[in-house]
């Protein structure tokens, strides 16, 4: 199931609409990175499964980062953050970029020869944190996570 880098990682814990603890590794985390529409920064993904009540589902984490710029590190860049429980169709969002930010502590292009990455892909880590709760999209439930822990790639 891994698409990610060998150190790759997303931890946190989930509180409200769902409730779950995550420590996703490379056996069971997929995540991606792109560029954001019209090159404004930067959009992680990060997606792997999670014990909601008694069952198993996949969560998915999709940062968007408008201004992360390639190879460079920063504190408290505006984030905007989705959360989906895609089993269930169910959507949580930061809905813009006032509650929410990201400390970038990493972003270096990886080096010829690299395990798991191409030439052309960066290694990024940092932590996201909130201030308010995600609130779902088509539902009255929100939720809420500790600070958020997260090693991956991004293909600028």
């Amino acid at each position: 199931m891994s698409s990610c880098v060998p150190d790759g990682k997303l931890m946190t814990e989930i509180y409200g609409g769902i409730r779950a603890s995550l420590d996703w590794r490379p056996g069971n985390l997929k995540c991606e990175g792109m560029p954001r529409p019209n090159g404004a920064g930067a959009r992680l993904r990060f997606s792997g499964p999670a014990m909601i009540g008694d069952a198993k589902r996949q969560l998915a984490f999709i940062l968007g980062l408008p201004d992360l710029q390639r190879g460079l590190t920063g504190d408290e860049l505006p984030t905007n953050v989705t959360v989906i429980e895609e089993d269930a169709g169910r959507f949580f969002s930061s809905r813009d970029t006032t509650t929410c930010w990201t400390d970038i502590d990493r972003q270096e292009k990886a080096p010829p020869g690299s395990d798991g990455l191409r030439q052309d892909e960066y290694l990024i880590s940092g932590v996201l944190y909130c201030v308010a709760p995600l609130a779902e999209l088509h539902g009255n439930a929100s939720l809420r996570f500790s600070d958020l822990r997260f090693v991956g790639r991004l293909n600028w």
